[in-house]
């Protein structure tokens, strides 16, 4: 199928190579010309696991393409995808002005022929009717500069371009993008036209049929059919549901500390439990990235518009912000002052295998920790490697584990990358100040950090 992908973040690139992977023809539009640059090299403005080489394949099979024309993209698309961007406004609210430009832009472009437009970015809920009246306005302001410069309406369009809409929820995990793509859980289609939801379907059938899946075997992926409002609510649903497992096994370790239980029992006690499950109930110093704090944000924000008050999910934002000082005091309790003090953080972006900053725990430490008089450095796989430093200030990003190490008085985990588990502690432990860990995903065992000369000490263990 020919398909556009509009927006090319985390979610729109990883859907158009994804896609264009499977056998669909691909143009994947936006309108940064750097970026585009870029990706007609092959090469990822992302770092996501397995994303440049699926980029490189489908452009050597002529299945992908990348372009600033909106208009091309919208000509060549049956199926036309809206990713771009909804950063979260000081309200809580969603930020929706680049999905209306883009609406407004594919309005403006829409010749014949029938178009499915998909709703992937995460949109606050009742946007796909609002969607489709963007789209329209964008039609009707193309009518009027038609008549405008004809002079006649004979010139307008000879007719009306015939199109619907449909939410598509993306359930990505930034650093799995790819391997979700091709294994998820369930696809979960909105709207109100059968012929939009076949096309889709048809869209998604080597992906249903597990044809690119890790485990081919397996019987075909859920396809779950509703109205555009609970497709729409299905998304901040889940986010919010995850990010309040979160804080709610993080508020049992807090209790876990006070009272002498290891809360790395405890959720394996719990997790056994079939009505509970075992993910996401990793304690530690909080959940951040781009899509929990956004999403459980603009679903308060929602109910808030709609007279009712979220009180379990505004509680779940406040144990989570709480959640991101506990490394603080950890480090208070064993080292007292901290003014003077070097402080080394193992780890920068919010989860391990993304380079992905946005809202992470690591800077409102870097944050505080400036504020009490402690110089920070870090050591991050990702973040030291590329060279890249956000806009990263009040820390010195070290290359590697071991210059990290030296000189500290304490070590913060505060993503549980891979690669932190066969470090040379021992060595590292040598180097330090005072051979301190902070270990704020609970990552490391503390058995073996005690051998290489640490006093460890975890979250609510």
């Amino acid at each position: 199928m020919r398909v556009c992908v509009i927006g090319t973040g985390y979610v729109g690139l990883v859907t158009g190579a994804c896609l264009a992977h499977i056998g669909h023809h691909v143009i994947c539009v936006d309108n940064n010309e750097e970026k585009v640059k870029l990706m007609k090299a092959g090469q990822s403005p992302i770092f996501e696991p397995g994303l440049s080489d699926i980029m490189q394949s489908a452009i050597q099979a002529g299945k992908i393409e990348f372009t600033t024309d909106l208009a091309a993209g919208v000509a060549h698309g049956e199926i036309l995808f809206i990713a771009v961007g909804t950063p979260p406004l000081p309200t809580g609210e969603s930020d929706t002005r680049y999905v209306e430009a883009v609406a407004r832009g594919i309005g403006a472009n829409l010749n014949g022929g029938y178009k499915v437009i998909v709703n992937k970015s995460t949109v606050p809920i009742g946007s796909g009717d609002w969607v489709r009246m963007i789209v329209l306005d964008g039609i009707a302001e193309r009518q009027k500069t038609l008549v405008t410069a004809g002079g006649g309406v004979e010139d307008r369009l000879p007719e009306l371009p015939q199109f619907d809409v449909v939410s598509n929820p993306e359930f990505l995990r930034e650093g799995s993008a790819v391997y979700d793509t091709f294994n998820p859980d369930r696809i979960v289609l909105g709207g109100n036209s059968p012929r939009a939801i076949a096309m889709m379907e048809e869209l998604y059938a080597p992906i249903v049929e597990r044809k690119f899946a890790e485990n081919q075997s397996l019987p075909p992926v859920p396809i779950l059919a509703t109205d555009l409002s609970s497709a729409e609510m299905i998304k901040y649903a889940a986010n919010a549901f995850l990010a309040t497992k979160i804080s709610f096994i993080n508020e049992v370790a807090n209790i876990c500390d006070r009272v002498g239980a290891d809360v790395t029992q405890v959720a394996k006690g719990i997790g056994l439990d079939s009505r509970i499950g075992n993910k996401f109930l990793q304690a530690g110093i909080g959940w951040g990235g781009s899509c929990f704090p956004k999403d459980v944000a603009a679903l308060i924000h929602t109910a808030d518009d709609y007279g009712y008050e979220a009180q379990l999910l505004k509680s779940a934002v406040s144990v989570n912000e709480r959640q991101r000082l506990i490394a603080l005091e950890k480090l208070q309790q064993v080292l007292k002052i901290l003014k003077g003090k070097t402080v080394g953080l193992l780890g920068l972006t919010f989860k391990p295998d993304t380079d992905d900053l946005r809202d992470a725990p690591a800077l409102n430490l870097i944050e505080q920790l400036n504020r009490l008089g402690a110089k920070v450095k870090a050591y991050d796989p990702i973040i030291s490697q590329t060279g890249m430093r956000h806009g990263l200030t009040g820390v010195l990003v070290e290359t590697d584990a071991e210059r990290l190490a030296d000189g500290c008085d304490a070590l913060v985990l505060v993503t549980e990358w891979n690669q932190f588990s066969t470090l040379d502690y021992a060595k590292m432990a040598q180097l330090m100040n005072n051979a301190v860990v902070i270990d704020g995903r609970n990552f490391l065992e503390p058995e073996t950090m005690v051998r290489a000369g640490f006093q460890y000490v975890g979250v609510g263990r």
